[in-house]
């Protein structure tokens, strides 16, 4: 199965990961599920894919690809995004939200 970067290396990938806080593993999971569909229609979006983890089932992470670094600079700032950091302190756990910016080099 293809995926975005297997013909476009020029995309900028972008892998988040957190956990969620102590007892909210399906509140922060359906406030994650809500930003799918509104990102999906941003300019410069490829894909936004959220997975959650097997052995941390309180683990969960975005797999994304943008058009550009403006583009992923848009969606940050978007509302529906600034409502969801607004949440940060009360859904994750200590450790927060961490965002690595990549880019495909094989």
């Amino acid at each position: 199965m293809p995926t975005p970067t297997d013909d476009r290396r020029d995309l900028l990938t972008v892998i988040a990961s957190m956990r969620a806080a102590p007892g909210k593993r399906d509140e922060l999971r359906a406030a994650l599920e809500a930003l799918v569909e509104p990102t999906s229609r941003e300019q410069g979006y490829v894909n936004y894919d959220l997975h959650q983890g097997v052995e941390d089932p309180d683990a969960f992470f975005f797999y994304e690809n943008w058009e550009s670094g403006q583009d992923l600079d848009a969606h940050l700032a978007a509302e529906h995004l600034t409502a969801f950091a607004a949440r940060i302190p009360e859904l994750l756990d200590e450790a927060g939200l961490t965002v690595n910016r990549v880019r495909r080099i094989a």
